[in-house]
């Protein structure tokens, strides 16, 4: 019987795992090509894999929420639709059971990142308890046992095991071990987030009295990974902010006056947003020391201008699509990416590589009607510019006649970056010319 493998695909070039979130078919069904089989989660996208071929599904070899390496075989499909019990078993359907029928099976985890060390075990396979890559990074860093971490009590959904449990488990251990006792192997060139994982106390808990009329919400997946992230960019970043008004007159009436004809031109509708894009990226060619990040005490600076758009999902979850070189694109270019991105994001169609190698990020309040903001830094950039909304206000003008008031369009610009690299002369000089160049816009300006 002909069989083909169904696998993790690989979802980007830095992903080695995904978590199976939903199987949408079963043993026994018969799928067509391009039918959907599974939904696989990355840290930040959910992603719909179909069936590359037509057959029927004769073994599903994981169950949902199990986190499994790249290349792992997921499922087999008979090419010919016959029944598996016609013919002799394949040697992979003997060497690859169903989770929990033989909980003696080793099964290495991606890029190495086991958690006992010598012994390599899917937690998954083993205990169906999920684990965050964070927390099993810093397991293996504390060389903790596979037996140690299942035997932490998770403060999570389903028990499961969250940093901050780790955390408070690492704690106790230390303050129960016998001072004369060594510590373990010291670990050598930890990463920026692993290193502030292992020495930030303890987090607090905090009391919530709860009353009869009240309703627990248990956070989603991703909101629980916004959370974590937001809370390590405060504890590894020395947050700075700095505030800019600058007057937008020009921009908003060459806006109002080309944005018909840009459509029907373009086939796409122009905001501002691709023009904030435009501005921050020529400002970072000219700034390039806010177009890094962070290792330890290493500055990288970044070849490539990445500009990360903030978008919200329907669900009320935040996510960042990334316009790659977008210092090479035009104002037309530059619209063209954003509209694509920003549909799929809030359509739930955003590859993996949609969301990866950002290195500067920005977040417009002005689309709720907030006039100001002060983001917190999506790591490992260092800086993150909020845009405000476009008001009319009075304001004075310097004419050679002399002062005058009159009516414009003015905005706050925001720019959030990290004091470790990033000094308030360079934050503030690098903030000024994006507003300087966003006052300066040629009403002249081609479509």
């Amino acid at each position: 019987m002909a069989q083909f493998e169904i696998v993790m695909p690989k979802l980007g070039e830095s992903i080695q795992e995904a978590t199976i979130t939903k199987w949408f078919v079963k043993e026994g069904d018969t799928v067509e090509e391009d039918d959907m089989l599974f939904e696989v989660a990355t840290d930040k996208v959910d992603s719909e894999i179909p069936s590359p071929v037509e057959g029927k599904i004769i073994k599903i070899f994981h169950p949902e929420n199990a986190l499994l390496p790249v290349g792992e075989v997921l499922a087999l499909i008979s090419l010919s639709g016959e029944d598996e019990d016609d013919s002799e078993p394949s040697p992979v359907e003997n060497s690859k059971p169903m989770a929990g029928e033989d909980e003696n099976i080793e099964i290495s985890e991606a890029s190495g990142s086991d958690i006992s060390g010598a012994d390599v075990k899917s937690v998954n396979k083993l205990s169906n308890r999920f684990y965050s890559p964070l927390v099993k990074k810093i397991a293996q860093e504390e060389n903790i046992s596979f037996d140690e971490l299942e035997s932490i009590k998770g403060s999570g959904a389903n028990g499961r095991v969250q940093k901050a449990d780790l955390l408070e488990y690492l704690q106790s251990r230390k303050n129960s071990r016998p001072s004369g006792k060594p510590a373990g192997p010291a670990t050598v060139s930890k990463s920026p987030v692993q290193e502030s994982a292992a020495v930030a106390p303890q987090k607090p808990k905090v009391s919530v009295s709860i009353g009869a009329e009240d309703q627990i919400i248990e956070m989603d997946r991703v909101r629980k990974l916004i959370a974590d992230h937001m809370v390590m960019s405060k504890q590894v970043s020395p947050h700075v902010t700095s505030v800019v008004e600058a007057d937008v007159t020009n921009l908003v009436m060459w806006r109002n006056r080309v944005k018909a004809e840009f459509e029907k031109r373009h086939g796409e509708k122009i905001t501002f947003m691709p023009v904030f894009i435009e501005a921050v990226a020529r400002a970072l060619s000219e700034f390039p020391g806010v177009n890094v990040s962070v290792d330890g005490d290493k500055i990288i600076m970044r070849k490539n201008i990445n500009v990360g758009i903030a978008v919200a999902k329907p669900d009320g979850n935040l996510i960042v699509p990334v316009i790659k070189n977008a210092d090479e694109k035009n104002l037309v270019g530059l619209t063209k990416s954003m509209n694509k991105l920003a549909n799929a994001a809030r359509s739930n169609k955003l590859a993996p590589e949609d969301i990866q190698d950002g290195t500067f990020t920005i977040t417009n309040f002005g689309s709720f009607r907030n006039i100001i903001g002060t983001p917190i830094i999506n790591q490992p950039q260092v800086a993150i510019l909020a845009t405000g909304s476009i008001e009319k206000k009075p304001a004075v003008l310097e004419l050679p006649t002399g002062d005058v008031i009159a009516i414009r369009h003015k905005m706050f610009l925001s720019l959030s970056y990290d004091h470790r690299v990033v000094d308030g002369a360079l934050g503030g000089a690098f903030l000024r010319r994006i507003a300087d160049i966003l006052e300066d816009f040629d009403l002249n300006t081609a479509v």
